[in-house]
């Protein structure tokens, strides 16, 4: 199969199964999601969701975030993976947003990369799901099923994944594409024992056909 007609199969899949897909982050403005998604690294969005009520009904906004303390900021996500490097990053983060950016949550993906915490998956995550730009966060799930399909091939890291993604679908559906990825990665491609038999999209993929029997 051509790699052109295995991107549109997956697209025209997904536009019909999934033609809402959004981010499972609960959150009400830009720097309640940027707040989860630092939160979210190496984490869960259950266990995130669990912790963000009460961290946003503390801190609404980057000025009283960055009048918290570090420790006070621990107390609401020690229940979450690193929190005392997420603390930090939380603290320091409001700061400089505040700081720099008079607490408005940029629209430019380097420009959030200046904020602590923020790396490039979190800048692009902004991005796409606020702003509706045409880039692509790759995380595990998204860098796993883009190679198993057959999107990627032999991708080194997340970079080249984004790029070769970025390349092949088309610039406005890049936002949702995002999210179709991560959710057939969480729920269907899983890391361990993929679910290739209640999968849409075997008969595209690369891994379910060199394993099929």
């Amino acid at each position: 199969m051509r790699l052109t007609e295995r991107y549109a199969r997956l697209i025209a899949y997904f536009e019909k199964a999934r033609p809402t897909a959004q981010s499972e982050l609960e959150y009400e403005n830009p720097f309640q999601l940027l707040v989860a998604v630092i939160l979210s690294a190496q984490c869960t969005d259950k266990r995130v969701n669990m912790v963000t009520p009460a961290l946003f009904a503390a801190y609404p906004d980057a000025r009283s975030m960055a009048d918290a303390s570090v420790e006070d900021i621990y107390g609401f996500i020690k229940s979450v993976s690193y929190p005392n490097n997420k603390s930090k990053h939380l603290k320091g983060m409001a700061e400089k947003l505040q700081r720099d950016f008079g607490g408005v949550v940029p629209d430019d993906v380097e420009l959030l990369q200046t904020l602590p915490g923020v790396g490039r998956k979190t800048a692009n995550v902004i991005g796409a799901v606020i702003f509706n730009q045409s880039v692509m966060p790759v995380d595990t799930h998204v860098f796993r099923v883009s190679e198993r399909i057959g999107l990627t091939t032999r991708s080194k890291n997340p970079l080249q994944t984004e790029l070769t993604l970025e390349k092949h679908i088309p610039p406005e559906k890049i936002p949702v594409a995002h999210h179709w990825l991560i959710l057939h990665g969480r729920y269907v491609c899983t890391a361990r024992n993929p679910h290739c038999t209640e999968c849409g999209i075997s008969d595209i993929c690369r891994y379910y056909k060199r394993n099929e029997k």
